[in-house]
C-alpha cells in the first residue's frame, strides 16, 4: 500500500481503539488482514458521527454543510476522483476490495443527516427506519469482510445484530443522548409506562431513575434481547476465522444489558460498563470455543420487573 493509504488505515484503527473499546477488543481476534478493513468501516462511521455529535456549538446549517461536504467527497471518491482526506482512502479501498454495496453507505449517511433535525421517534417502527441506515447496514457492510459459507442466510442475522448493538447503546446512553437534546426510545414506549421526556430529564438531574423509568428501560432491554436472539444463528454461518470475533462482540454488547439489569435498570445511576476482567474472560472463552458451536440466543438473565419504588 502507498503511504497515504497506510496512514488512512492507521487513523481508522486509532479512532476505533479510542472510541470503540468493546468492538476493538473483539477485532483483535480476527486475522490481521481482516482487521484493517473493519477498522476502516468503523473509522468511516465514527467520523460521520463526530461531525454530527461533536459540533454542537455550531449552527445546525453549518453542521449540515460539514456533513454534506464530507459525504460529497466520499461519493466523489467512489467515482474515482482523488481525495486528500486523511481517512477516506482506507474506506474507499475496503469498498473496492470487497465490492461492498454502495447503497449501504448512502443509507448510513442519510441516517446521520437525520440526527441533525430529528430529536425523537414516535413509534418503534419509526426508530427502526432510522436504525436501518445507522445500524442494519453496518451488519451488511461487515458481512463480506467477515466471510460466510451462506451469505444470503447470514444477511438477516447480520442486520439483526446491528439493531441489537445500537439499541443496546440507546439504552445505556439515555443520559448522554439527553445532553444532545435527543430521546431515541420511542415516545409510544414512554407513554406505555407513564414516562415523559421531562421525567427523563428530571431523573438525569437527580442521578436516579423512578420506578416507571426503570420499567421502561427493562422493557427496552427485553426488546434488544429479541434482536440478539434473531442474530444468534448467523454467527455460526460466518467464516471460521471470524467466529471468535463476533462471539466476543455479541457477548460483550449483550453484557452491557446484564450490567443495566444488575443496577435495577437505573441508567442514570452510572454508565453500564462490562468490567475489564469479564471482557478478557469472554474473549478467551470465544477463542477456546469450537467453530460452529451454537451461540446462546439471549445474553444474560430473563428481564424481571424492577423491585424498589
Amino acid at each position: 500500500m502507498d503511504t497515504d493509504l497506510t496512514a488512512a488505515y492507521t487513523q481508522c484503527r486509532e479512532l476505533h481503539r479510542r472510541h470503540g473499546r468493546t468492538y476493538y477488543l473483539a477485532t483483535r481476534l480476527l486475522p490481521a488482514w481482516k482487521r484493517r478493513h473493519v477498522h476502516a468501516l468503523y473509522g468511516f462511521t465514527r467520523y460521520a458521527d463526530e461531525i454530527v455529535d461533536r459540533t454542537d456549538d455550531l449552527p445546525p446549517a453549518e453542521r449540515a454543510a460539514r456533513l454534506d461536504d464530507w459525504a460529497g467527497r466520499f461519493m466523489a471518491g467512489l467515482h474515482g476522483q482523488p481525495t486528500d482526506d486523511p481517512l477516506l482512502p482506507a474506506v474507499l479501498h475496503t469498498i473496492a476490495v470487497f465490492d461492498l454495496d454502495r447503497n449501504d453507505f448512502a443509507a448510513f449517511l442519510k441516517s446521520m443527516a437525520m440526527d441533525l433535525t430529528v430529536d425523537s421517534y414516535r413509534t418503534y417502527a419509526h426508530l427502526l427506519d432510522y436504525m436501518e441506515g445507522s445500524a442494519a447496514v453496518i451488519g451488511t457492510m461487515m458481512l463480506p469482510i467477515l466471510g460466510s459459507s451462506a451469505p444470503e442466510a447470514a444477511r438477516e442475522p447480520a442486520r439483526q445484530l446491528g439493531f441489537a448493538f445500537q439499541l443496546t447503546n440507546f439504552i445505556r446512553d439515555v443520559d448522554e443522548d439527553l445532553d444532545r437534546g435527543r430521546v431515541y426510545l420511542p415516545q409510544e414506549d414512554l407513554a406505555r409506562f407513564g414516562v415523559t421526556t421531562e421525567d427523563l430529564i428530571e431523573a438525569r438531574a437527580r442521578g436516579r431513575a423512578t420506578r416507571p423509568v426503570r420499567e421502561l428501560i427493562a422493557y427496552e432491554v427485553g426488546r434488544a434481547q429479541a434482536h440478539y436472539a434473531a442474530a444468534a444463528p448467523g454467527i455460526t454461518l460466518l467464516a471460521p476465522a471470524s467466529q471468535a470475533c463476533m462471539r466476543t462482540a455479541y457477548a460483550l454488547y449483550g453484557g452491557i444489558l446484564d450490567e443495566v439489569a444488575a443496577q435495577d435498570y437505573d441508567v442514570f445511576a452510572r454508565r453500564a460498563v462490562v468490567p475489564q476482567r469479564r471482557r478478557l474472560a469472554v474473549a478467551a472463552r470465544a477463542l477456546a470455543t469450537a467453530t460452529g458451536t451454537p451461540v446462546t440466543a439471549v445474553p444474560g438473565p430473563p428481564v424481571p420487573r424492577p423491585t424498589a419504588p
